[in-house]
């Protein structure tokens, strides 16, 4: 599930050790054996951790320094890890690990580490992992979807029987939340609200360090909703879509990058939100206010900190999370307890949002008593804006969360987004799937066996071919039906088989599938 690789000489102009991640696009008709393994995991996973087969991630150790022994007066090398998987966290500090005594010896360390990372054992979520790397041993867990949203179940601390365990790491996939948010964290609101809608965003930062967290931090602050829109940590001139994602011919996409090249202050200057951050500050350092400023104010990449944005939110301003955020500067509050309140803030905004959403699809499922065994599987209701809306006075977000404003603009353009049509169609498979399973269940509840006495020996053996289609379906889709209702189902075709004449039985025996 990862690749190593060593590049000489990055255009990355920062001095010292940097670490960041970059993203980019599949080549289209490639095929990967893993992929399919890494479906089976992907079942478990929250859906925001769920892979995109479209997009690798890069996660990047860089180094330079002086050095006067070579031409180019320095020393640069970059280690790259290459994964399907979003965790951030975990290969970060891989790589951190193992990198710099990479830089000071040879290839032969490499393969080590390689072989180090062949004898891991598979990504399960939900499982405590125990990964080995070069004499360190880290101990981790994967969320799974049946995690409850903001919650992360800690790694606990070591015990004595974990006496060989080197690092617990408390997260595999999050970025230091406040740290990213710290020089606009006056306009989190603003921000949440552009993230959700899938408006065009650009992060114009000094490092690819800050570029790169700050995209992952927004991408996150929907959770536990999934932003659907593509994203890049950090975008170059050389990334293959440069064009595509910069001309002026058409409206900017739905994407969010984070850039450090000057260049892009002019190239994307037609984008509508742009923001610049300077460098992130120390924890214990009060942030200043920075307001938001016109797009026409945007000359250069020197510009002053701000959001740059003809954007009004929809919502009206908490003041009362930025007051608390405040305190906790003032009175020191560490930084990883203001990232808790700060993706706990978050997180109550997102369900406030998405509760409606949720109860008004769950009521377009067919009730248990429509689906017959006979028929096929009922279809769903179709979605209806209006009637949605409708629900809103007296169901609406209202119930759980206190903010006032303009919540109904806020859902018709939400409607309209990409976020909304992902979040959709995942609903729409996971309500699918529950209606095929009960259907199986309705087909398994009943006497299949005198059923087909009644009936001719060409409507029973083509409900031996459905059945067994059934079955197939269950387990290429991973239908959430009872391991008992597939093993009675199989027991019904059995029986149903035995009953037909002895050359029908070696005909439908031998058959999977039509």
């Amino acid at each position: 599930s990862v690749c190593l690789l060593f590049i000489s000489s990055p255009c990355v102009g920062c001095l010292g050790d940097t670490q960041f991640c970059f993203r980019f696009r599949r080549s289209p008709g490639r095929k990967v054996s893993l992929c399919c393994f890494l479906d089976q995991l992907d079942r478990d996973l929250p859906v925001y951790l769920k892979k995109d087969p479209a997009y690798y991630y890069g996660y990047v150790y860089f180094r330079q320094v002086r050095d006067k022994s070579l031409k180019r007066g320095y020393f640069q090398k970059s280690l790259v890890l290459i994964s399907k998987l979003p965790y951030v966290h975990l290969f970060r500090t891989m790589l951190k690990q193992i990198a710099p005594e990479y830089f000071e010896k040879s290839e032969a360390f490499l393969e080590a580490v390689c072989s180090d990372v062949d004898r891991w054992p598979s990504p399960i979520p939900g499982k405590i992992l125990h990964l080995p790397i070069m004499g360190v041993i880290m101990k981790l867990r994967i969320p799974t979807y049946r995690d409850k949203p903001g919650t992360t179940p800690m790694v606990q601390n070591m015990h004595q029987a974990d006496a060989q365990i080197s690092m617990a790491l408390p997260t595999v996939h999050e970025v230091d939340l406040f740290r990213c948010f710290c020089p606009v964290f006056f306009h989190i609101q603003m921000l949440w609200e552009l993230v959700l809608l899938g408006e065009p965003l650009v992060v114009m930062a000094p490092s690819p360090s800050e570029s790169s967290e700050t995209v992952l931090a927004l991408v996150s602050c929907i959770s536990p909703l999934k932003y659907c829109s593509d994203f890049r940590p950090y975008f170059t001139i050389h990334d293959s879509e440069f064009k595509e994602y910069t001309t002026r011919t058409q409206a900017p996409p739905s994407v969010i990058l984070g850039v450090t090249n000057p260049f892009f202050a002019k190239t994307l200057q037609h984008w509508p939100h742009i923001i610049r951050i300077g460098d992130i500050k120390l924890p214990g350092e009060v942030p200043k206010q920075v307001k938001v400023k016109k797009l026409k104010n945007l000359k250069t990449l020197d510009s002053k900190p701000g959001v740059y944005t003809s954007y009004k939110p929809y919502l009206n301003k908490d003041e009362e999370i930025v007051k608390q955020l405040q305190k906790g500067v003032q009175q020191k509050r560490p930084t990883e307890a203001q990232s808790v309140i700060l993706r706990r803030y978050f997180l109550e905004l997102t369900e406030s949002f998405i509760i409606p959403l949720e109860r008004y699809v769950a009521s377009l499922m067919p009730l248990q008593k429509c689906i017959s065994p006979w028929k096929s599987p009922p279809q769903l209701r179709q979605f209806s804006q209006d009637d949605f809306m409708k629900t809103l006075e007296k169901a609406g977000p209202q119930l759980t969360s206190g903010l006032k404003g303009d919540w109904i603009g806020l859902y018709r353009h939400f409607l309209k987004s990409p976020n909304f049509d992902g979040w959709f169609r995942s609903r729409q498979k996971e309500m699918t799937q529950k209606l095929e399973a009960l259907h199986l269940e309705a087909l398994c509840n009943e006497n299949l066996v005198f059923w087909s006495q009644k009936h001719s020996e060409v409507e029973t053996v083509d409900l031996v071919l459905k059945l067994k289609n059934k079955l197939l379906q269950a387990d290429r889709e991973q239908l959430p039906v009872k391991t008992d209702t597939l093993k009675k189902l199989q027991t019904h075709i059995n029986d149903i088989i035995l009953a037909l004449p002895d050359d029908l039985q070696d005909i439908l025996l031998k058959t999977g599938t039509t």
